[in-house]
């Protein structure tokens, strides 16, 4: 069964009413969707529905509700923040992609002292925007019942600064001494809200290294060969979510 999401403040009375452009076209050019034909929506309040498609006109569809429920997130899962290094060319919409379908929770584009990429305040808009779409065709796809958070572009010591209400800070780093791996990691905690910060190519400078361990940051590392941002990125999603489950 094909599934789309929707905003909840299209929801109502029973009805979810698509007017968007883009999922407009997808619904009725892509799909080609027939009236009573069903599908499944979900909103950014993890809801979820069971709908069929009532009216097609060209500005709009109407789907009729006709089951509701709330999707509950397994207890065990932490909420997962990947604070990534921007890297060069279009490599975040990937890293985005591919961070939504391992279901983290919040996406921090990242500004660093050797991060090449410096966008200018239109730029910022206009990439985010870009990102919230990709991350809501992967979270489509992969049917996630919720949609990942993305930031807008903050600087690393920004995003150190407010680090304070995540139980567990981890930085990746070849730089720092005493690195754990993800597995000692895992066996000593059970966190409930984890902050990642990923590097750009040439790594995080010294004085970041230093401001995150004061700010409690555990480094560690990703083994003995050196990876690519989108790789790092990917890979520590993907570690955390396999321990956090063993």
């Amino acid at each position: 069964m094909h599934r789309i999401y929707s905003p909840s403040q299209n929801i109502s009375g029973g009805k979810i009413i698509i007017r968007d452009k883009e999922p407009l076209h997808y619904l009725k050019d892509v799909l080609r969707l027939k009236v009573k034909e069903q599908l499944t929506v979900f909103d950014e309040l993890a809801n979820e529905y069971l709908a069929e498609l009532e009216d097609i006109s060209q500005k709009s569809l109407i789907l009729s509700v006709k089951e509701k429920r709330k999707v509950t997130t397994p207890q065990r899962d932490a909420r997962l923040t990947i604070a990534c290094a921007i890297p060069k060319k279009s490599k975040l919409e990937d890293i985005i992609d591919k961070l939504t379908q391992l279901g983290a929770d919040k996406i921090i584009p990242l500004e660093t002292g050797r991060v090449i990429v410096r966008l200018d305040k239109h730029k910022k808009i206009a990439r985010l925007r870009r990102w919230e779409k990709v991350a809501l065709n992967a979270a489509q796809q992969s049917q996630r019942n919720t949609l990942p958070i993305i930031d807008p572009v903050k600087n690393i010591k920004e995003v150190i600064a407010g680090a304070g209400d995540y139980d567990l800070k981890l930085i990746p780093t070849l730089a720092a001494k005493g690195k754990k791996s993800l597995r000692e990691v895992f066996s000593q905690a059970q966190p409930q809200n984890i902050l990642v910060l990923i590097g750009p190519e040439g790594d995080f400078t010294p004085e970041e290294v230093g401001l995150a361990l004061k700010a409690g940051f555990i480094p560690i590392t990703l083994g003995d060969l050196v990876l690519r941002v989108e790789t790092a990125a990917v890979a520590v999603a993907a570690f955390i979510r396999l321990y956090e489950k063993s």
